[in-house]
């Protein structure tokens, strides 16, 4: 996720490796047996159901460790708010040097880890130092690569200096996972937290209390917690892995709350939103799903087939239909929560089959009489999408795209795989369309925009074919070297617009979390960083 990346096979290992498990999440409420005791003892408590483990709580490695128990207990120096807004956290301010390399952070003061040791800037290097150590690991996070060195200034003084100006360095500061800080007892002797921690000693609003592998895990309150402290006092977190049974351990009442992506059935959603016997909320939409068109394969390489097919299916129709709402319809590649794209220029592709037919035609695609399928030098007009078999909308929307796009004369061949085959082939750029959803905060539209300019990944073929590819190219390079905030706006807006109006990227629907609550929790928010908790905030009635 980020820009300017250097070896991009590890930083697509990488970014996998983060980023797959970012997308379930379940809370709930409720009386566990074997924390009986504890349940009495905290009137105030939320339980929350979860698909696996929340893992051992390190806050420099990735899975098993899950995102959401990380930023419970680990906070960052910046933190990201609604609009991409970038507001002061452990460090109460900071300040970027002219040329862009070097950004001063001065950290708050009144801040001490859950054991009662202080937050500082010799804790803060040292988190970095056993960080830098591991490179090859966070490879994927740019300002890593581009770090020249780390200084304490002061007690509460922490400069970082890099070799390059990198503006994404604040954003990407705001990630739950690795720049998030442990207390010098949770270090092992070696320092080395590849290895594993001593304990999970944050600064967070909550500590870990409890933990029986695969079965639960019980968070308490940070009483002395520098900041606006949780309403309840504890949360149990209940490894609950089938979805159908999470569900009906909300409705027996163990559960409060069930959010997130995919953590719940869009038909479960439906049917317990539709009995009125519960809360229910919608985020911002979080990623855009979008159509992926492989430019190198023939048929795709004119932008008159590619535009056809997206004139050729009935988008609000489609979403609709089949997200009842859940999903809403994306006319931009990217949505205008993310920072730089409000203020982006697109042109609305409408739903009109005739104009679809007349740009086939246009290209030389002839509907033969008397057949289906459109023709050409006498070659059919066949193209394949491939899609994740495990997911139900986009299996529903290649249907659907293949029933549309045969009525303008295309056969379109549907191809369920394995995730993790899908993905393969995507990076192997051995596709034609391809289902793909960007990251979302706070990655983008920095992390976006890199992914389309890495070589081996699917969307460097996807534009292989347009004329200004190279000046494209040149323009996502220097993104992220720009210390002008009005040049950086006007080179996303180029980006952007120019990437969707040749067609290779289609824009679907925007993905959104939901939320389904009991009636007693109240004051639940969505966190505008995708991957933090939503906890903080909530209380019970």
């Amino acid at each position: 996720m980020l820009c300017a990346i250097n070896k991009s096979g590890v930083f697509l290992t990488s970014l996998f490796i983060f980023l797959l498990t970012t997308v379930l999440v379940g809370c709930t409420k409720a009386s566990e047996e074997s924390t009986s005791s504890e349940s009495e003892g905290a009137k105030n408590m939320l339980t929350i159901a979860w698909p696996r483990d929340v893992g051992e709580m390190n806050p420099h490695v990735y899975n098993p460790t899950q995102l959401f128990a990380q930023s419970m207990v680990y906070e960052p120096l910046v933190s990201y708010q609604n609009g991409g807004e970038l507001k002061p956290h452990l460090a109460e301010s900071w300040e970027i040097s002219e040329d862009g390399k070097v950004y001063t952070f001065h950290l708050r003061k009144d801040v001490k880890f859950s054991d009662g040791t202080s937050f500082n800037a010799e804790i803060v290097k040292k988190n970095f130092d056993t960080i830098m150590n591991n490179l090859q690991l966070h490879s994927w996070l740019g300002f890593l690569s581009k770090i020249d060195r780390t200084d304490v200034k002061d007690e509460n003084t922490f400069q970082i200096t890099l070799t390059e100006p990198y503006y994404p360095t604040i954003q990407e500061l705001a990630v739950v996972r690795p720049v998030r800080f442990l207390g010098e007892a949770g270090f092992p002797k070696d320092s080395d937290t590849s290895k594993g921690i001593e304990k999970a000693i944050g600064t967070g609003p909550w500590i870990l209390d409890e933990h029986k592998v695969d079965e639960y895990a019980v968070y308490k309150r940070n009483e002395s917690y520098w900041g606006d402290k949780p309403e309840v006092e504890k949360i149990m977190v209940k490894v609950i892995p089938d979805a159908e049974t999470r569900v009906l351990a909300f409705e027996k009442g163990d559960v409060d709350l069930i959010y997130g992506e995919g953590a719940i059935s869009l038909d479960s959603f439906l049917q317990l939103k539709s009995t009125g016997k519960y809360n229910t909320s919608i985020s911002e939409p979080v990623a855009t799903r979008l159509l992926v068109m492989n430019t190198k394969i023939e048929h795709l390489s004119d932008e008159r087939i590619r535009q056809a097919l997206h004139y050729g299916f009935n988008k609000e129709l489609m979403v609709e239909g089949i997200t009842s709402g859940l999903e809403t319809v994306a006319e931009r590649i990217l949505s205008t929560n993310f920072p730089y794209t409000s203020k982006i220029d697109v042109k609305p592709v409408l739903y009109d089959v005739d104009k679809a037919k007349s740009l086939l035609e246009e290209a030389g695609w002839i509907l033969p009489e008397g057949k289906t399928i459109r023709e050409k030098d006498g070659q059919q007009l066949t193209i394949e999408l491939m899609y994740n078999s495990a997911e139900t909308i986009q299996k529903v929307m290649a249907e659907t795209l293949q029933s549309e796009w045969a009525a303008i004369g295309v056969k379109l061949n549907i191809v369920p795989l394995e995730l993790a085959e899908q993905i393969q082939r995507f990076k192997d750029n051995n596709f034609a369309i391809n289902f793909f959803s960007n990251y979302g905060a706070p990655y983008d539209p920095h992390t976006f925009i890199n992914i389309v300019a890495t070589e081996g990944f699917g969307f460097s073929e996807a534009i292989s074919a347009y004329p200004n590819k190279d000046e494209l190219l040149k323009q996502m390079s220097e993104v992220p070297k720009t210390t002008d905030e009005n040049e950086r706006q006007q080179l996303y807006a180029s980006i952007l617009s120019s990437l969707q109006d040749q067609g290779a990227l289609v824009p679907i629907s925007y993905l959104s979390q939901t939320a389904i609550y009991q009636k007693n929790v109240t004051n639940f928010t969505f966190p505008a960083n995708r991957d933090e908790h939503p906890f903080t905030g909530i209380s019970i009635k």
